[in-house]
């Protein structure tokens, strides 16, 4: 086994040993080959001589053992941290419950029977965008799916949450209105738009491909203006995108035809606190392009 080098002429000298402390802990800086850090304490400093052997004792305790003690101070300190966020959200809930749900009670067991929410909402998982928060959507009122950047996938490119949720809204539950929110400074947007034939393959980038139409859009539209300006330009492209992606799915198209359904587009700046709505017309789409109406701003 390699021995640590410990050089120790300094310490032994009698001019400099501080003779009140009778036990001092030296740790040394040591690197083994596949061998744990050893850790050393040195014994009876004020009997060290010129030509005396330091009295190296090592301590008892396994590094392993000194970790895991040491992990058990750190954990200590995480879980009281979650345990004051978690009271937050206990208080949370419980006023929900004394205030909402007790208040409320005939109305939520009947929710607890069925659901029949009039929109189906796509928003993005920002944790700034919560559309129940924004819109004031109630239980019961809203079936909604956030993803990244509130993407709707083409029906062509297969299986997957969002479009899931799509079937079960529009087949099962016979939702009224689609309504796909996108927002300000969305990351998602900005991925989208950073993106190039070099950019690594992630998870990420798999998924706001399905925005690639937009980006395209915008590069060409708004090439002249700042890489800020772009993002907020495809900010809301995205949104159309997405809304024309919706009438490749058989059963969307179909009763948009029948004028069962409602096609929406949102797009909230929280930078100033609007939200900007449009209904897209039945029977519009022509040529990849649709006919929007009923084109509102909240401010």
């Amino acid at each position: 086994m390699a021995r640590p080098v410990i050089q120790s002429s300094s310490l032994c000298n009698s001019s400099s040993v501080d003779h009140s402390a009778t036990t001092r802990i030296l740790r040394t800086q040591l690197r083994f080959l596949g061998i744990a850090q050893p850790h050393f304490r040195l014994v009876n400093l004020p009997n060290c001589r010129y030509n005396s052997a330091l009295k190296l004792k090592a301590l008892k305790e396994p590094m392993t053992l000194t970790k895991e003690m040491m992990d058990e101070k750190e954990m200590s300190v995480v879980t009281e941290s979650e345990s004051n966020e978690f009271t937050t959200l206990k208080h949370r809930f419980l006023n929900y419950k004394k205030d909402k749900y007790l208040k409320y009670l005939e109305h939520f067991q009947s929710l607890a029977e069925t659901q029949s929410p009039k929109f189906m909402v796509i928003s993005c998982a920002d944790s700034r965008v919560c559309p129940s928060n924004i819109l004031g959507f109630q239980p019961g009122e809203a079936f909604v799916v956030r993803n990244v950047a509130n993407l709707v996938p083409p029906y062509e490119n297969g299986p997957s949450e969002t479009n899931a949720a799509l079937e079960f809204a529009v087949n099962s539950l016979k939702v009224q209105n689609i309504l796909v929110i996108g927002h300000s400074r969305c990351g998602g947007i900005r991925a989208l738009m950073s993106m190039d034939n070099e950019t690594p393959s992630s998870f990420i980038r798999s998924w706001v491909v399905v925005g690639k139409s937009a980006r395209a859009s915008t590069k060409a539209a708004a090439s002249n203006l700042s890489f800020d300006q772009q993002c907020k330009h495809c900010e809301k492209e995205s949104v159309n995108c997405s809304l024309m992606n919706l009438f490749t799915y058989p059963w969307i198209k179909d009763k948009v035809d029948k004028g069962e359904l409602l096609i929406h587009g949102g797009y909230y700046d929280f930078v100033d606190c609007t939200f900007e709505k449009w209904t897209l017309e039945n029977n519009s789409r022509v040529d990849n392009q649709v006919s929007i109406r009923n084109r509102e701003f909240w401010c």
